[in-house]
């Protein structure tokens, strides 16, 4: 497999997603038409993007879908486990701990963190919630390399560097704060926030545009009339 663009990596999600959409409705193969409407993405884009991996469809037949399925997960890293931990059980937390989804990509969640004393203690999706105190002993223990940030935004950057120093190599950020990681540390920054300004923005600018008027029908022309 060649080194993949980070644009390429960050399409390959929606393109899984998709192909899961499509095995579930019981669709065995694909093509590069139908696989990029379903995502947005152009036949062309799609079809580069694909061959990084390796992946051809057959003339006359397109892609299997489980086989794409496969080399897309694996691509993502998706077959082999990897440790997360979340800190940060608020409300935002609390639903991500309960997200189902975790196994199915590969993630296991070993840890979830918090500093209130009516949180610890507590067992959300069934994890118990440890004292922050506890962070870099679990993940010592569970040997743990992702974590989720859901802490308040004034938290974000000390509990990133505690997370970076006791070993995590991938931080998803969910704080209303971007922090700052050293190289061989991988962020990504999820903004709520921003992401509904953005939506906003576009939902105004769509109420902006003005209203064609219809267009009326041509006159119809009169009859001849017949002469006498």
């Amino acid at each position: 497999m060649r080194a993949l663009p980070p644009t390429t990596v960050a399409r390959l999600p929606g393109y899984l997603r998709s192909l899961g959409g499509l095995a579930s409705e019981g669709v065995t193969t694909t093509s590069s038409d139908q696989l990029a409407e379903l995502v947005g993405a152009s036949p062309a884009q799609l079809r580069k993007d694909l061959s990084y991996l390796g992946a051809g469809g057959r003339r006359g037949v397109g892609y299997e879908v489980d086989h794409l399925r496969k080399q897309i997960a694996g691509a993502l890293g998706m077959a082999e486990e990897r440790q997360l931990v979340i800190v940060g059980i608020g409300n935002l937390g609390h639903a991500l701990a309960t997200y189902s989804g975790f196994a199915d990509r590969g993630f296991v969640l070993v840890g979830l963190f918090d500093t209130h004393a009516d949180l610890v203690g507590t067992r959300v999706g069934g994890h118990v919630v440890q004292h922050v105190d506890e962070l870099e002993r679990v993940i010592d223990e569970t040997e743990a390399s992702v974590a989720i940030v859901a802490t308040p935004g004034s938290a974000a950057q000390a509990t990133t560097d505690r997370l970076v120093a006791a070993g995590i190599t991938g931080i998803l950020n969910f704080a209303p704060r971007t922090v700052r990681v050293p190289d061989g540390v991988d962020v990504r920054e999820v903004d709520l926030g921003s992401e509904l300004q953005i939506l906003g923005f576009h939902a105004r600018q769509r109420a902006a545009r003005p209203v064609a008027a219809p267009v009326a029908a041509p006159a119809a022309e009169p009859e001849p009339v017949a002469a006498d």
